[in-house]
């Protein structure tokens, strides 16, 4: 799955990687079709028309920060305040772009607003981790293109059955966004620093939610970085020093 250069790589080459970066995303595409259903009928259940609605997938293409904006316009939120809530709550593809800026910031500038563009906590799982030479502009582009046709398929479905089907978001469907992302969470856990940072986010968000805290996602967050940053500077860091340590004084 090495990322050679167009003219190394055939059109048969490019076929089998596109498709096999759709193949891999596609069980994280059935997991967010609940997701999609709600964004769909809850943008048709504050007012918006079907265009609106579907626009809202295909432009945002952000599912979290679409459910959000969507409540807060159904409460009479202003843009402002509907702009940095999803401000805060989409930040973290900063933190994407930055971790893969190694593997997109070669490719030609199409690439890199397309790839920019498909980026989701889906096609960061699936390709975030992956090495410069392993990394492939068509595998990745299979993924992240296949998950917005689903995603928008799903908000499509939404749509026309918030038309039909009332009171949908009453199904349970919004479970599909914790298993979402805790199915993504997972196996990212590979070290007691992310550990941790799991750990206490989970407990603080839960806590927080039970006091009614205000903002609470998004202290929980914030927390769980610094504690996550903090065990690995001066639990794990000294630790590794002292086996260097006694490495050095084996030899």
């Amino acid at each position: 799955m090495t990322d050679n250069s167009s003219q190394q790589q055939t059109s048969q080459e490019k076929r089998t990687l596109f498709r096999q970066g759709a193949l891999a995303v596609s069980p994280l595409c059935v997991a967010v079709i609940p997701w999609g259903l709600l964004a769909g009928s809850f943008a048709i259940d504050i007012g918006l028309n079907p265009f609106q609605s579907q626009a809202l997938s295909a432009i945002v293409f952000a599912g979290s920060a679409q459910l959000v904006a969507t409540g807060l316009l159904k409460v009479g939120a202003g843009l402002a305040t509907i702009l940095l809530t999803t401000l805060f709550i989409t930040s973290r593809h900063l933190l994407y772009s930055i971790t893969m800026r190694d593997k997109i910031s070669p490719l030609p500038l199409k690439w890199r607003i397309g790839l920019g563009f498909l980026l989701t906590d889906e096609l960061f799982a699936l390709c975030g981790h992956q090495s410069p030479k392993i990394f492939n502009r068509w595998y990745a582009l299979g993924a992240g293109l296949w998950f917005y046709i689903c995603w928008n398929l799903a908000t499509l479905a939404g749509i026309v059955a918030g038309k039909f089907i009332p009171n949908l978001d009453s199904l349970g469907l919004d479970f599909a966004i914790a298993a979402t992302f805790i199915a993504l969470v997972v196996p990212t856990v590979k070290n007691a620093s992310v550990l941790v940072s799991v750990v206490v986010a989970l407990s603080l968000s839960v806590v927080l939610q039970a006091y009614n805290v205000e903002g609470g996602l998004m202290l929980a967050s914030l927390a769980a970085m610094v504690a996550g940053y903090s065990y690995d500077k001066y639990v794990v860091s000294p630790i590794e020093k002292e086996k260097g340590k006694e490495k050095g004084e084996d030899a």
